[in-house]
């Protein structure tokens, strides 16, 4: 297989991988958010109200849940994106410059994961897709192809 091939074949692709990545990070998502509120998974839960980790477990259970499903996924992504930011920076980042130092690799990567389905979408295999309520992203065309003649 040439590279050519090879990288269409990739391309032909990504809206699936797209929507398989969007899947598993909602899933993940949404199960910091159940254990942080209903102390499940060898969390113990926190107390309701308590700021701003029991409103961090809601939005997480809930855009994680809306992710997961493909559902107003670019809204739900803005926001997980931004509250994994809030949650590196203020609880995080104060005990050292790096994420492998200060405990705080989950939230930059679900942050920087949000962030790239902000821009891209939901991908294939969305609720919303099936609906018809959101554009789901399709393949760029390359600009590494050969120039038409």
């Amino acid at each position: 297989m040439t590279t050519t091939r090879l990288s269409q074949w990739l391309t032909r692709r990504q809206p699936l991988v797209l929507g398989l990545f969007r899947m598993v990070l909602g899933l993940l998502f949404a199960s910091e958010g159940a254990a942080t509120l209903f102390g499940v998974l060898n969390r113990k839960a926190g107390p309701v109200g308590d700021w701003p980790f029991w409103y961090a477990g809601v939005i997480e259970l809930t855009c994680g849940v809306l992710v997961l499903l493909g559902l107003a996924t670019r809204g739900a992504a803005f926001l997980s994106s931004g509250a994994m930011a809030f949650a590196y920076f203020t609880e995080h980042q104060p005990d050292g410059v790096f994420p492998l130092q200060n405990g705080g690799l989950a939230p930059v990567l679900f942050c920087w994961g949000f962030l790239l389905l902000v821009f891209f979408g939901p991908g294939a295999l969305s609720v919303a897709g099936l609906l018809g309520r959101e554009n789901t992203a399709r393949p760029a065309p390359s600009r590494l192809a050969e120039p038409s003649r």
